[in-house]
């Protein structure tokens, strides 16, 4: 009876917030005040800005969110008729999950009892020497600490799969959080320690064990953090690599039972180990030897009450909304749980869940159209980079390979993935969620000694977003974001090509970045650069490099140029060669709603950017984020166009054109 008055409740909520439409290029978004040589971003995006303020439980708020909540309200509507009535294992999985998550009266009466046994675990632990199975078994359950163990594409050897482990186990977004000492830094950490604090508390400690032991835990992640490496330094693949034997691994910290922890860990054995980060694992023992064994017990019970806060009490959900979605991004109210429940649904069984939506959101027409978009792009593409005047005959002819040899995956996997493991109980919300955990870290550590799937996906259907595998050199369009504003087949050709086409050209260009260049068509990492023109790309990529360093997103901070070198350098290939695109169309005179073709490719690429984010999520995205803000993604491509100067009649001294233009591909 609960569950059925809970269906109807939720089925008359979901009909007032019916997905609604979205449609590409409009008009109405544009700011016909503002001139579109000073400042375009605002020519094409001023009205929508103005219409668009952040929703309270949001930090930013673009068309990629437009797009997301519209989807998150698809997938909403697929959970709630598998809850009510399944028709098949993957909608009873996928039904009994979102029903488990939205029964707040069980989640609030277990309390913390689904965490006990591994509280109790922990309290047990002797000795740091004895930590290794107990790590191995939080490992299963998901929880982030102390390392990362799963699998990895041998770099060097693209047809294999072997072990990975890496550097993991923080609770602040990145390393640098821990040791920047501007004034925003401090109080973020001071807010983040005090987070732990009165989650502790809220877990039955008294006020002054709860603060010692949130101190306990920065120290310990200060250390985890100080041994990490750091972002741009890890966009280099030439620094990730480091493949070594299990005994080579296990001198870089000798006093860590690593036999033990593989055997908790699970998976099969192997020979060879990707260490993706050796300076952390002698760390991590260091940690180990010097951290008193109370702090490290302080600090594993966090990973594990952080790791499913969300998922307890109201009491812990808002506090650690309090940090996490307020102070670190500045959101004002929490998510609604319904949509919190999608979003967990989608993690957990997303393959499952994107049947659904592709039923109701991906029709067969569409990836047709797509398809032709893609082979659009590539055919420009291919042209650019045999009309480069920069790069010699040989290493152009590497290029052109290995643009020929990048496969295509559009919309969703051809085979759907099997959850049949994942042991879903509709009253028990946690051991749930443990059980999908256990299930992807296990199915990651069955890949290792086995040839490379070249067929599998990174991203679930319903996700907006695309993605480049440098290690596969494919690129990977996931359904989800197959659909207005960024491709809307009402809209003509150039609208699309300045959309989702630039975000083809985009994925297509990493292939060609500062990262991404260091694979070969295979996939594996090699130079296949001459020295020569090794140097010539360096020179234009610094060129990025200054200029978006260069920008300042708000008072007193600037983008980081190094961090964001791949993202720009494909944000300004994709562009250019969506205007490629365009300029072979048939009818590419004609106009629309008084825009040429080519205009119509800058404001449907501008368009999609269009953004309001809260001063926090500005601030957090500068320091983590390797895609430029926003506005600088629209600024800076436009800037460094001649087309585009000139399809506006642009003059050299204008805001709207660089007096050094940028440009690779």
């Amino acid at each position: 009876m609960i569950s059925s008055l809970f269906l109807v409740a939720a089925l008359s909520a979901a009909a007032a917030d019916a997905p609604r439409s979205i449609q590409g290029f409009d008009p109405a978004a544009m700011d016909l005040t503002a001139k579109p040589c000073d400042d375009f971003y605002q020519y094409a995006c001023g009205g929508w800005l103005k219409a668009n303020p952040i929703p309270a439980d949001q930090s930013r708020w673009g068309r990629f969110n437009e797009l997301a909540e519209r989807n998150k309200q698809i997938l909403r509507e697929v959970l709630e008729a598998a809850a009510a009535s399944p028709k098949d294992d993957a909608s009873r999985r996928i039904g009994s999950l979102y029903g488990a998550c939205m029964d707040e009266n069980a989640v609030e009466a277990a309390g913390l009892k689904p965490l006990d046994a591994e509280f109790a675990a922990i309290e047990g632990l002797a000795s740091a020497k004895d930590l290794a199975p107990l790590l191995g078994r939080m490992h299963r359950d998901g929880v982030n600490a102390g390392f990362g163990y799963g699998s990895d594409q041998d770099y060097k050897d693209s047809t294999s799969v072997i072990a990975l482990v890496d550097q993991a186990g923080l609770g602040l977004p990145d390393r640098d959080y821990y040791f920047k000492d501007d004034a925003k830094s401090v109080e973020l950490r001071r807010a983040y320690e005090w987070h732990a604090a009165r989650s502790f508390g809220l877990a039955g400690s008294d006020p002054i064990t709860a603060a010692k032991d949130a101190a306990a835990v920065m120290r310990v992640e200060t250390a985890l953090a100080k041994a990490s490496m750091d972002r741009v330094a890890r966009r280099d693949p030439m620094n990730t690599y480091h493949k070594m034997t299990r005994a080579e691994l296990a001198k870089l910290a000798p006093d860590f039972a690593w036999d033990r922890y593989f055997d908790a860990a699970g998976g099969p054995s192997w020979s060879a180990v990707n260490a993706s980060a050796p300076d952390f694992i002698k760390g991590f023992e260091s940690v180990l030897k010097e951290t008193p064994l109370a702090d490290l017990k302080a600090y594993l019970r966090w990973r594990v009450l952080s790791g499913a806060e969300s998922w307890l009490g109201r009491a812990f959900v808002d506090e650690k909304f309090d940090f996490y979605g307020r102070k670190l991004t500045g959101a004002k109210e929490l998510k609604p749980r319904w949509k919190r429940c999608v979003e967990l649904a989608d993690g957990a069984l997303g393959e499952d869940l994107g049947r659904g939506y592709v039923e109701k959101a991906y029709p067969p027409e569409t990836k047709k159209k797509m398809d032709a978009l893609i082979v659009a792009i590539e055919s420009a593409l291919k042209d650019d980079i045999a009309g480069l005047d920069w790069m010699t005959p040989a290493t152009k002819a590497k290029a052109l390979a290995k643009l020929a040899a990048i496969g295509n995956k559009v919309g969703y996997p051809e085979k759907w993935r099997d959850y049949s493991a994942v042991k879903i109980d509709r009253a028990d919300l946690i051991a749930s969620i443990r059980s999908a955990s256990e299930f992807e870290h296990l199915r990651q550590l069955s890949k290792i000694g086995k040839p490379v799937d070249r067929k599998e996906w990174l991203m679930t259907p319903p996700t907006v977003n695309a993605y480049y595998n440098p290690q596969m050199n494919d690129i990977n369009f996931p359904a989800g974001i197959l659909q207005p504003p960024f491709f809307d087949p009402a809209m003509p050709d150039a609208v699309n090509l300045g959309a989702i086409g630039a975000v083809i050209g985009h994925e297509l260009t990493h292939g060609f970045d500062d990262s991404g260049r260091k694979f070969d068509l295979h996939g594996n990492m090699e130079d296949w650069w001459t020295e020569a023109d090794a140097k010539a790309f360096e020179g234009r990529a610094q060129c990025f490099v200054d200029q978006y360093g260069s920008y300042e997103v708000l008072p007193g901070v600037k983008l980081n140029g190094k961090l964001t070198l791949g993202e720009n350098t494909a944000d300004n290939g994709g562009l250019l060669v969506a205007g490629l695109a365009v300029d072979k169309l048939k009818g590419s005179a004609e106009k629309w709603q008084g825009f040429t073709p080519r205009q119509l490719v800058y404001l449907g690429f501008s368009q999609i950017w269009c953004q309001n984010r809260t001063e926090a999520e500005g601030r957090r995205l500068a320091q983590i984020d390797p895609h430029s803000a926003a506005r600088e993604r629209v600024i800076g491509p436009l800037s460094n166009s001649a087309e585009f100067a000139k399809a506006f009649s642009c003059k050299p001294k204008d805001p709207m054109v660089a007096p050094k233009a940028c440009r690779v591909w």
